[in-house]
């Protein structure tokens, strides 16, 4: 046979030898993940519990769940070993600061666009008039207004007597 013709065969076997590599640490490092488990340590199963381990066996983990509820799991069951901050920060919404010295963050933006302190404390003082004049509670907004066109008229008359009208004369 010709080296053309094993060639396929030599590619595959040296892909399947590499997918097997592969999976072995990965089953060596979960295998390595559950024999450092100890008492105290929180962990996820493969069912997506969160527990804390109280007692290892050889094949079996007990774990309590909470106050009262102890459970027995196969070692194979359990799928990660968690830190202590990521397991309290899961289960107990506890949130490690990392850097204590960083600026926080407020909620709202509020705070990061105002530049200083006096420009916002003038601005709540003034009052803004948009022209509007106060109504009596009596009318209603569908009901014409009767005394409008009067009204203007009559304004209009006053601007031009104390304009130095030609009516003085």
């Amino acid at each position: 046979m010709s080296l053309v013709t094993l060639l396929p065969f030599i590619v595959l076997i040296g892909a399947m030898f590499l997918m097997t590599r592969s999976a072995k640490k990965k089953q060596q490092q979960a295998a390595n993940m559950r024999n450092e488990m100890q008492p105290g340590t929180g962990v996820r199963t493969i069912g997506g519990m969160y527990a804390t381990v109280k007692e290892v066996n050889d094949d079996t983990v007990l774990l309590d769940a909470g106050p009262g509820v102890e459970l027995l799991f196969a070692k194979n069951s359990i799928g990660a070993v968690l830190s202590d901050d990521e397991y309290n920060r899961i289960v107990h919404g506890i949130e490690h600061d990392l850097k204590s010295d960083a600026d926080v963050v407020p909620d709202d933006a509020s705070s990061l666009t105002e530049t200083d302190a006096s420009a916002d404390d003038a601005s709540d003082d003034k009052s803004v008039d948009l022209g509007k004049k106060a109504e009596p509670a009596d009318e209603t907004a569908d009901e014409p207004k009767a005394d409008a066109a009067p009204a203007e008229a009559k304004t209009d008359e006053q601007a031009k007597k104390s304009d130095g009208g030609s009516e003085a004369k």
